[in-house]
């Protein structure tokens, strides 16, 4: 099991308040997380990943969300990429996936135009919301194949599911197959290496700060067809974590996140507390009393919510790999415990914030900063309940 020691946690949340407004994390804490694997959780051992099962890599999510929002998102998204492993071709996966520093970012997203050409397609377009895009080493997008005369080719459409992306909601939209019907147009996921690709940097959410979601242009680049493949092919590895259904992936994914960044806050809204006692105690001890006791019931039931959310992922995904499915019925129940952990976390910061005074307005604070990462994260579509 992937663990993150106590002493590189202090590390992480030394360098998220060091940051400030620079919006980057420190080249020795993106070290470390290359170092330490967390971009290769589910890459097969057989090309030097972990190998981790889906619950394994929730729980190494929560605690890397709780160390740093920004920090988790991307071990989060970067390990995504790590599906590609098992559909490129096993030369290409080997190349790409092989090294320590394998890191795929990209966008599920159909933005690129593909033109077939000799040993290859001609791609160009454009693609948001790519999380880690300035430490990739390999970019992935998917794109409609359109020949050279002008006509786009049809036929069924190419999973648009794990793209190694920040997973926005186009992506959740176009992954599901909602916007293209069958036999409209051919779609399909290409792999681009980092000088066929400029890195527009436009990442500018009030949460996140540091995951480096910017948008990538590619304009008439050559990819070979080797460099080609589709998601929703036959995978070359075993290991059931390939054939889990995306959007409960996503949405366990990005609970995991939630939960860890809501525990930090709770945390760190208890330290805040002990830190305000001795002037609060006279001046406000009304204001102190409640922020103690939001704090302990919040913290109380955050740990219900977490437990009813791995008991659910951990008791479908032991059916689904007896089954070798993940029907409906339980589809349905792991997105209303994913949905139900992201209302939950928010409930409870809700309950604390308004406690904290106006020193909790300033974004120099490390309780502002995880306030407005909990709330990016929790705005995802895969976790909203509308």
């Amino acid at each position: 099991m992937v663990r993150i020691p106590n002493r590189m946690v202090e590390e992480i949340r030394k360098d998220a308040d060091a940051r400030g407004a620079n919006g980057s994390l420190s080249s020795a804490i993106v070290d470390y997380m290359f170092e330490a694997g967390l971009f290769k959780l589910f890459v097969p051992t057989a090309l030097g990943g972990s190998g981790l099962t889906l619950p394994e890599a929730l729980r190494v999510f929560e605690q890397a969300s709780w160390a740093d929002g920004s920090f988790g998102w991307l071990a989060t998204i970067g390990s995504g990429g790590g599906f590609f492993s098992a559909t490129l071709p096993s030369e290409q996966a080997q190349e790409l996936f092989g090294h320590d520093k394998a890191l795929v970012a990209g966008s599920g997203h159909p933005n690129g135009i593909a033109v077939p050409v000799e040993g290859g397609y001609l791609v160009s377009g454009r693609w948001q919301y790519c999380s880690g895009a300035v430490y990739a080493s390999l970019f992935t997008a998917n794109c409609r194949i359109r020949k050279a005369g002008g006509a786009q080719e049809t036929g069924g459409v190419a999973g648009l599911a794990r793209s190694g992306g920040s997973m926005g909601e186009d992506d959740l939209t176009s992954s599901t197959g909602s916007d293209y019907s069958a036999g409209e147009e051919a779609i399909r996921s290409f792999a681009f290496l980092p000088d066929q690709v400029r890195i527009v940097r436009d990442w500018n959410a009030f949460g996140m700060k540091a995951t480096e979601s910017h948008s990538i242009v590619v304009d008439n680049a050559f990819v070979p067809t080797e460099r080609t493949f589709d998601i929703m092919s036959e995978p070359r590895f075993d290991d059931p974590i390939f054939r889990y259904p995306f959007l409960p992936f996503a949405q366990t994914s990005f609970a995991a996140v939630c939960l860890g960044v809501c525990r930090h806050f709770i945390e760190e809204a208890r330290v805040f507390a002990e830190a305000r006692e001795a002037d609060w105690a006279n001046s406000r001890p009304g204001r102190l009393a409640a922020l103690r006791d939001e704090v302990e019931k919040g913290g109380a039931a955050l740990l219900v919510s977490a437990d009813r959310f791995y008991e659910t992922v951990e008791r479908t995904w032991d059916a689904f790999v007896m089954n070798g499915t993940l029907d409906e019925v339980q589809s349905d129940e792991v997105g209303a415990i994913c949905k139900g952990m992201a209302r939950d976390a928010l409930a409870h910061a809700h309950m604390i914030f308004p406690l904290l005074g106006m020193t909790a307005l300033m974004e120099d604070l490390p309780l502002n900063r995880i306030w407005r990462d909990l709330h990016t994260v929790a705005q995802h579509s895969a976790l909203s309940s509308v």
